[in-house]
């Protein structure tokens, strides 16, 4: 019998500093990690204040995770060692995955306002996958399909399915799905979810309750985090104001993690040997760096 996923926990996205002083809002992070597997963080850096976000983040390192980065408004600029570089733009986003080693950067620009919106997803990788060949997974606006139901409800896919179709991007190893949703009023809203797999909404504008009924109280609203228990699917119900929320699931991995900032591993020592790797220029594997 289907059952609908009730609501965990509602979670406020707290205020953070991040690369080389961007001023964020941090929705979850490692205190949550048990419990957001295979989710690692989420960061909100909207702003409208450029000496917030404009001195960005800086050549760094990662392995063992993606990153995903999402713009709803503004610039990006980013390189990195396997020879990416460009600009992400507004309404579209980029999927890394830094498997055995990448160092990059990311600098907000925002646009000719000044505002940056964008929201930066870190996905873990499985022990098996730790240390595959790095990737980079970038997708434009018109990219990302756009389905408008017959109630009104505005779907963009960035990865996974929805009504038969399929977002840009593909092959990710926790079978993730990333989908931008916007609810309007007076409107009840269902989403498939796959059994067994961790699901939770990222609210960026409005509020709805994310339950079956409205007599739940689990109401939440801008800059709130929404974690599902176990379920065939999510129930999103709006009152007078729509929603928009970003809905993320993957499948857990259930194992134990080693996280030493931009680089998370499964044990300590696998830790260690990465930074000794960055302390003696050998972290970036022999062609890679192409930088």
């Amino acid at each position: 019998m289907a059952s609908v996923r009730s609501v965990v926990s509602v979670l406020q996205a707290r205020p953070t500093r991040e690369g080389a002083g961007v001023h964020l809002r941090r929705a979850s992070g490692a205190p949550q990690v048990p419990r957001f597997d295979p989710f690692l963080m989420l960061d909100d850096f909207r702003s409208d204040e450029p000496e917030h976000f404009r001195k960005g983040f800086p050549w760094h390192p990662h392995r063992g995770i993606e990153t995903v980065t999402y713009l709803l408004r503004g610039d990006m600029e980013h390189a990195d060692s396997i020879g990416n570089s460009g600009v992400i733009g507004s309404g579209c986003a980029q999927w890394m995955t830094a498997g055995h080693g990448i160092i990059h950067q990311e600098m907000p620009l925002g646009d000719e306002h000044g505002v940056i919106e964008g929201f930066q997803l870190w996905v873990n990788l499985p022990a098996a996958a730790k240390m595959m060949e790095p990737r980079y997974q970038g997708v434009t606006d018109t990219d990302i399909p756009l389905l408008l139901s017959d109630d009104g409800i505005i779907t963009r896919v960035i990865a996974g399915t929805v009504d038969g179709v399929t977002g840009p991007v593909c092959g990710i190893v926790t079978d993730p799905e990333y989908l931008d949703i916007t609810v309007p009023p007076n409107t009840r809203f269902e989403h498939p979810t796959v059994p067994g797999h961790t699901v939770f909404a990222y609210v960026i504008a409005g509020s709805a309750e994310f339950a079956e009924d409205c007599d739940s109280d689990v109401r939440a609203s801008d800059a709130h985090v929404v974690l599902f228990g176990d379920g065939d699917s999510i129930a999103v119900r709006t009152a007078e104001q729509p929603v928009r929320f970003l809905l993320c699931s993957g499948r857990p991995l259930h194992e134990p993690v080693a996280w030493g900032g931009p680089i998370v591993m499964n044990t300590q020592e696998e830790l260690e040997a990465a930074f000794d790797e960055l302390e003696r220029g050998t972290f970036i594997r022999e062609g890679a760096d192409k930088r």
